[in-house]
Order: C-alpha cells, then sequence, then structure tokens
C-alpha cells in the first residue's frame, strides 16, 4: 500500500487493490471482531464467493429521492477509472419518497461504498485486500497505514449459545391483519387493484443482545440457496438471508427473474410433493406470479432486445419452503446503466402490486411502519457487471431488540389467516434458528 501511494503521480486518478494471500479465515469469526459501523457482508445465491469488508475508501449516498441517471453516471465515471475493476456494494429504500421514520435505523435513503478493507473468499482460497482511491488517498497514507495495523487476524472470537427472545411484539396483530386484507379484497372488488403486497413487522427483544454477525453465520447455514447480506450503518445492522434476484447483469447480457406464489415444505416427502403440486396447480398463485412476470417482461423489453421469457413457472425449493419462479432475460438497448435498469424494475409487483402506482400508495397508507431497506434493491456495481437482489427474509438488529420484516402478496380470493400464516412461514429462516414456533395466530 505504501509503494503504491508512494509511487504515485500527483493528481493521477486510478483504482489500485492490493491483494495478497492468506490463510484460511473464519470470515464471520474476522468481521465480528472488526471495530466501528461500515462493517458488510456479502454472498452470492449460488456464487462459490463471499465477502466480509470493514471500512471506507469511496461512499457515494445520499437522503432523498436520487436522480438514478445521475448515480449512474457518477458510479460509472468513478469506475471508469484505470486501474483495477472494483466493486460498490450497498442497496436504496423501497419508497424513496417518503420520510425515513427516526432515519431507518441510520440508514440513508441509498448508498453504495467501497470498502477500505476486505476478506475474499472464492473456490476454498481467501485473500486481504486493500483498495485505494487516487489522488484522493495520497494524504491518507498514515491513516491508512494505522488501520491496516489495529486490524485484527487472529483475534478468537467467542459467541454466547443464541438466546431466545423474551417478548414479541407484532406490527399489525392480527385483527388488524384481517382489516387490512379485507380493505384490499374490497379495492379488488372495485377493480381498484388486481394486487398489493402487504407487509407485518414483527419486534422480538432478548435479555441478552444477539451478535449480528454470529445470527448471520447460523442463518446462512439454515438457508443455502439464497443470497445472503449485512449492512451496518453504526445505528443498526440489517440482515437476511433472500431467495430473489432484481438482476444480474455481464456485460450487456441481463438476468431477472420473477419469484411469487408461495407454500412451505413438507415434513414427509409425501406432503412435500402435495405442497409442491398444490402449488403448481393453484389458480391463484398462478395468477400472483403472472403479474409479477408481465411486470418485468414489459419492463425488459423497453430497455432490451432479444428478450426471453419462461411463460411456464417453474418450483424454486428452499430448505424452509418453495416459491414460483420465471426467469427472463434480454440484451440491454446501448446507454442503459444498471441504474436505469434499477429505476425500471424495481419495485416489481412481487413486493408492490398492480398496478404499481396504486399499490404503492395503498402501501404507505396501510403498512404501520417504514419498510426503510426492506423490499429494496440491496447488492453490488462493477465496471463489466452487477447483481442486485430484493432485500427479503430479512430484519434489523438494534441492540436487544430484533425487527423482521415479509410480506404476502394479496389477490382476488386471498384469505387473511392463510396469508398471515404465509408471513409467519416466511420468517422461519429466523424464528426456527431462534428456537420459536409459528405464530398462526395473535
Amino acid at each position: 500500500m505504501q509503494r503504491h501511494l508512494r509511487d504515485a503521480e500527483p493528481g493521477e486518478e486510478r483504482l489500485i487493490r492490493v491483494e495478497i494471500p492468506v490463510a484460511a479465515t473464519d470470515v464471520f469469526r474476522w468481521l465480528a471482531s472488526q471495530e466501528g459501523p461500515g462493517k458488510m457482508y456479502w454472498r452470492g445465491r449460488h456464487a462459490d464467493e463471499r465477502i466480509a469488508s470493514c471500512g471506507v475508501a469511496r461512499m457515494i449516498s445520499g437522503d432523498s429521492r436520487p436522480e438514478f441517471s445521475e448515480i449512474g453516471k457518477e458510479i460509472e465515471t468513478f469506475l471508469s477509472r484505470p486501474g483495477a475493476d472494483v466493486r460498490l456494494y450497498g442497496g436504496l429504500r423501497f419508497d424513496l419518497d417518503r420520510v425515513p421514520e427516526e432515519a431507518w435505523f441510520g440508514f440513508p435513503a441509498w448508498q453504495f461504498v467501497l470498502p477500505r478493507f476486505e476478506l475474499f473468499q472464492r473456490r476454498g482460497k481467501t485473500s486481504f485486500c486493500c483498495n485505494l482511491v487516487l489522488p484522493e488517498d495520497l494524504d491518507l497514507q498514515d491513516v491508512i497505514s494505522e488501520q491496516i495495523s489495529a486490524l485484527p487476524f487472529d483475534d478468537p472470537v467467542s459467541w454466547e449459545p443464541m438466546s431466545v427472545p423474551n417478548a414479541r411484539t407484532d406490527h399489525p396483530g392480527f385483527e388488524g391483519w384481517k382489516g387490512q386484507v379485507s380493505w384490499a379484497l374490497d379495492a379488488f372488488e372495485r377493480d381498484v387493484l388486481q394486487k398489493v403486497v402487504l407487509a407485518r413487522r414483527v419486534d422480538f427483544n432478548f435479555s441478552r443482545v444477539p451478535e449480528a454477525v454470529a445470527l448471520l453465520r447460523v442463518l446462512q447455514d439454515a438457508t443455502p440457496s439464497c443470497f445472503h447480506f449485512l449492512f451496518d450503518s453504526g445505528e443498526g445492522v440489517f440482515l437476511g438471508a433472500t431467495p430473489e434476484r432484481l438482476f444480474f447483469r455481464r456485460g450487456r447480457e441481463v438476468f431477472s427473474e420473477a419469484v411469487a406464489g408461495t407454500r412451505p415444505r413438507g415434513a414427509t416427502s409425501d406432503s412435500d410433493e402435495a405442497y409442491r403440486t398444490s402449488l403448481l396447480a393453484s389458480e391463484k398463485d398462478q395468477r400472483e406470479h403472472a403479474y409479477v412476470r408481465d411486470a418485468i417482461r414489459r419492463t425488459l423489453r423497453s430497455v432490451c432486445d432479444d428478450v426471453n421469457v419462461d411463460e411456464v413457472a417453474s418450483e424454486m425449493k428452499l430448505a424452509a419452503g418453495r416459491h414460483l419462479v420465471s426467469r427472463i432475460s434480454g440484451t440491454l438497448q446501448p446507454g442503459i446503466t444498471d441504474f436505469d435498469l434499477l429505476e425500471q424494475l424495481h419495485p416489481t409487483p412481487a413486493v408492490g402490486g398492480a398496478p404499481g402506482p396504486i399499490a404503492r400508495e395503498v402501501i404507505a397508507t396501510l403498512e404501520g411502519f417504514d419498510r426503510g431497506w426492506y423490499a429494496g434493491p440491496i447488492g453490488w456495481v462493477g465496471r463489466d457487471s452487477a447483481e442486485f437482489a430484493v432485500a427479503l427474509r430479512c430484519g434489523v438488529l438494534r441492540g436487544d431488540a430484533l425487527s423482521l420484516f415479509s410480506g404476502a402478496g394479496l389477490v382476488e380470493g386471498s384469505d387473511p389467516g392463510d396469508e398471515w400464516l404465509e408471513i409467519e412461514q416466511k420468517i422461519t429462516d429466523f424464528t426456527r434458528i431462534l428456537g420459536l414456533a409459528v405464530n398462526d395466530r395473535t
């Protein structure tokens, strides 16, 4: 690092990634041992790579609705500097027009960060990386050197066993939920709305403060076919295991998917197959799914050439549940950036509804809490590729309180009790590792 900064030309713009191989290291224990805000973890759904990071080499963020084209230009200009191919990690709020409640645990409206330090694992090999931004870092050599010297590598963090929560609060409770679903059913009958995704927030309190990184580690083991993420704002830690990709871009090729329609896994092979058959044959679930698939198809056709769509939904099988999934792909038209695509795709009817603008108004009116980054796009942007997931099956840990978020897609024919239970099943990834049973009524 010192040599790169010493040899740099004054005023030279360059991105530098100093990378050295290190011995096999537990990325979770390394991340937990780091001090201060800015800690981050990302693992792709099927990718054989994971990254734990701390510190900030460059941050691009804002507290209000951005001009997506301007973010795209700023990040594209930054990534086009000569030198290393780096990634900026971050996300956006679900509703960029809503005033955050309590600054939503310290998270801004949108934020993308190039980490200063990364512990990166791929194909069984571990590397430690330091990212440098020139000329901005030329005056920070001593500061960065001190940060490197202070990084713990062999500090064996000890974690207490996961404690069981001593209190639970539902927002809303079951009676309030029934009222919300009844309102939506009436809107469907009056042809005001075709679909709306309403979410619940469940707060758990603990007698002993849980360790966020330890919670994510257990969650990742329990949910192998998901995206896993953790973002630490300093006031709260946003973490989760989401199955849903918003899009992946490689060069000009883009891949998205519609995910909607849910059933649990069965306790036996016969019951599991029965749930699968029920999902694939359900007219209601197929209709809910079609709203999402058709919306993504329309969006990609507006920004892509050669769009391909799975016209028949298949099954996405997870450890604790299953969904209907249709895959959609295309070739981005010239001039379309990742942030143009984000602006057009988000929110899909899988997390908003149809028609989109009306559904978002209903969500803002009926839900009694701020979604914040829940159901928003999270992921990373690089020079030649990018990937974003939808932040589902997630929560925020703040002190001794864990707030979990999950939603259900409502269409004509939805039943309040069934939709309540669907959300309970979606948060079982968390509640199961906390030793809690499904709450089918409150």
